[in-house]
């Protein structure tokens, strides 16, 4: 065990007794061997020590002490610059981030790897564009059979990914120093200069960052311990295990900096024995990257080019970010780090002195801001191109797009895109047909989510005498803003900041994440409230959830004390299966009714990203008779609530199962209630068209306008 830690010295006392050093006791303490005279408690034929006496053995290990990283050049002269290869692993949909981060730390003497998650098909076709538009080719994405994992939080498959994206860079004739993984939530807090002149003085170095605990309580807390296996996308602990004898154990963070050759030891295809037992250990070990390239460093011939530093700032926030909300996907408890927001920027400005290259996580739907400030704080020269550009504080994130394989898109999302997509044609007031979604897209303007972009097209007849009509297929994007469907007594104005009801509620980063506000017949919703610190406290709310028929789905209670966050989540118990159409959510105060909210449960046109069949619409969008599991006590204590919303609401249940126009026009009258179609701009070819419409690429809003922060056309010819 003390081995395993990393302790030179380990001694027995009183038979039972074992202990851990670092430094060898000093000669003048030394007693004579019949001192130690106790039998030990595990094997009687050996001597433990005795009262007051300890013996003490060498576990075969030198005393460990860390590299110190150079910050000035030990050679007369200058220092060959360093070449950095960088290993990029991104996931999800934030395509235009992972331009603004490649944009920033281009130049022609790096190499770009891009890993995108085998399951994300949009963004896979978004890097081909950046590799297609490099001329210089030193942008690379990974493709072909083999090469592309879908990987998951804490799985063994993330170790395999970097190393087999490690023996394709090593594959490419580009010569390279240094291998650098980022994600997309990554970004530099040092310029490229600065980066790279460190790590030329630094050549050979290696760099992670331990944990800094004891070993034993990392192992434990970490669950080294423990044997698991990823299937399912899925971690499954399956039981004990006990670590290989004769190995110091070491870990930290999974966000490295590594020296090329200790690259090629690691993922040589034919490793040596110390390599190839230990991929055997982490291959059922949780969260293996964060351990492998530390425990190789500690027990090779590399263990003096380790520097305890991996470049990185991190933004952690345990209070939030270990709610163990990794638990859906591992049979372990997990945390994560919080986003920067633009008040964290003079924690990063602090590391100016530092050896701090790298920080993360960016989300530029969380924060833009913060993005801005840096790299306006890093490239003065860049931000003032950017700031003169209309969309210098605008932001685009895809949720759709027509071509995407997978992952499966929220049935929801389609359905009420494609009802915004035919409304949008509506209000133009032409004869169309066949309307098609292309993309669905998120608008944040001044760091904040501001509207739902539709890019649709749509097949309409002109008539071009008066007996010819000729049918054209037409292009438009519509602005659509989410209504705002809450109402407040007068006497509660101003001292409600918010109310919102949604799904996919981030605890984290406490927002949702469902940005469309799309609410389908099987979804969890969640209410969100924030209040004024101006509120008398103690106070007491009830929250109470009406549905579409009329009745009382169920009851939440919110208690606000002195000094207690004013800002908080309720979910109901509702059943599986909600009833659709128009909610209720009303929030009640000494009985006195304080404010509502209406949200939309949505039917389904589209079941498991295809047109739903008559008999699944049947079973998804027929109305449940729904029985909840309210008193008789608690339904008479609200009944005053629930009749005066059905006194102000027509409650009509639908029977008849509708398809095909019947469902889409029942769905167009339930969005246009909730959704706002606010500009609509042509983007179609301006030759053909016959809309008289701004042209997308001229407005300020259009995910076709321009987006100098992303733009990665021009990228290797500027060099």
């Amino acid at each position: 065990m003390c081995l395993q830690s990393g302790y030179p010295y380990a001694g027995t006392e009183y038979s039972v007794e074992c202990f851990c050093g670092m430094e060898e006791p000093p000669q003048i303490k030394h007693l004579p061997d019949s001192s130690c005279n106790m039998k030990c408690s595990g094997n009687p034929k050996q001597l433990c020590g005795g009262y007051l006496t300890i013996n003490v053995f060498w576990t075969g290990i030198q005393k460990f002490k860390s590299q110190e990283a150079r910050n000035s050049s030990s050679k007369t002269g200058h220092e060959k610059a360093a070449r950095i290869a960088y290993l990029l692993t991104v996931n999800g949909r934030a395509s235009r981030q992972i331009k603004r981060l490649i944009s920033i730390l281009y130049h022609p003497s790096h190499l770009f790897y891009i890993h995108v998650d085998a399951r994300q098909d949009y963004l896979y076709r978004e890097m081909l564009k950046i590799e297609k538009s490099c001329k210089a080719n030193n942008i690379k994405v990974a493709r072909g059979e083999g090469m592309r994992h879908a990987t998951i939080w804490g799985g063994a498959s993330l170790l395999t990914t970097f190393l087999r994206s490690a023996r394709q860079i090593l594959a490419y004739q580009q010569y390279w120093d240094f291998l650098v993984n980022l994600s997309e939530s990554d970004f530099p807090v040092k310029t490229n200069a600065q980066l790279t002149e460190f790590l030329s003085w630094n050549k050979g170095m290696n760099f992670v960052k331990s944990h800094g605990r004891e070993v034993q309580r990392f192992i434990t807390k970490q669950g080294l311990d423990k044997t698991f296996v990823e299937c399912e996308a899925r971690m499954w602990r399956v039981g004990d295990r006990k670590l290989p004898n004769g190995i110091q154990i070491d870990g930290g963070s999974d966000w490295v900096a590594l020296s090329r050759e200790f690259v090629e030891y690691i993922s040589n295809p034919k490793p040596d024995t110390l390599v190839a037992d230990l991929l055997k250990v982490f291959q059922y070990t949780l969260l293996p990257a964060e351990s492998f390239f530390h425990t190789v460093l500690r027990n090779s011939r590399f263990c003096d080019s380790y520097v305890d530093n991996n470049l990185h700032v991190t933004n952690w926030k345990r209070k939030l970010g270990c709610k163990c909300q990794y638990k859906a996907v591992v049979d372990w408890c997990g945390c994560s780090p919080n986003d920067f927001k633009l008040e964290d920027f003079s924690r990063i400005r602090n590391t100016a002195d530092r050896n701090l290259f790298f920080a993360r996580k960016f989300e530029p739907v969380i924060d833009q801001r913060i993005i801005d400030r840096v790299e306006e704080w890093l490239y003065p020269e860049r931000a003032n191109m950017t700031v003169r550009a209309n969309s210098y504080d605008a932001y685009w994130q895809s949720l759709y797009h027509k071509a995407d394989l997978s992952p499966p898109i929220d049935d929801a999302l389609l359905t009420i895109s494609h009802s915004l997509a035919r409304l949008s044609f509506q209000k133009l007031n032409v004869n169309f047909q066949n309307v098609r979604v292309i993309e669905t897209t998120a608008y944040f303007r001044e760091n904040r989510f501001t509207g739902i972009l539709i890019f649709a097209e749509g097949d309409i007849e002109y008539r071009e005498t008066s007996k010819l009509q000729n049918k054209y297929t037409e292009k438009i994007e519509a602005l659509v803003y989410l209504r705002h469907n809450v109402s407040t007594n007068r006497l509660w104005l101003g001292k409600i900041h918010s109310l919102f009801v949604n799904t996919e509620y981030d605890q984290k980063e406490q927002t949702f994440r469902n940005v469309m506000g799309s609410i389908g017949p099987y979804s969890n919703p969640v209410l969100l409230y924030e209040f004024d610190d101006a509120i008398t406290t103690p106070q007491n709310f009830s929250v109470l959830w009406i549905d579409p028929h009329g009745l009382l789905a169920d009851v939440n209670y919110i208690h606000i004390e002195d000094g207690v966050a004013l800002m908080g989540h309720v979910r109901p118990q509702l059943s599986d299966h909600l009833v659709i159409g128009t909610w209720h959510v009303l929030l009640v105060v000494d009985s006195l009714l304080v404010a509502k909210i209406n949200f939309l449960v949505t039917p389904l046109s589209y079941w498991k990203n295809q047109q739903i069949n008559k008999e699944r619409a049947k079973e998804v969008n027929n109305m449940p008779d729904n029985t909840y599991h309210n008193t008789d006590e608690i339904t008479k204590k609200w009944s005053n609530f629930v009749n005066l919303m059905v006194r102000q609401h027509s409650y009509e249940k639908v029977t008849e199962n509708k398809i095909g126009s019947d469902l889409d026009q029942w769905i167009d009258g339930l969005v246009y209630e909730h959704y706002e179609i606010d500009k609509i701009c042509n983007a179609g070819d301006q030759t053909k068209t016959k809309l008289k419409l701004q042209k997308c690429i001229d407005t300020a809003w259009s995910s076709l306008s321009p987006d100098p922060k992303a733009d990665v056309h021009n990228l290797c010819q500027n060099y």
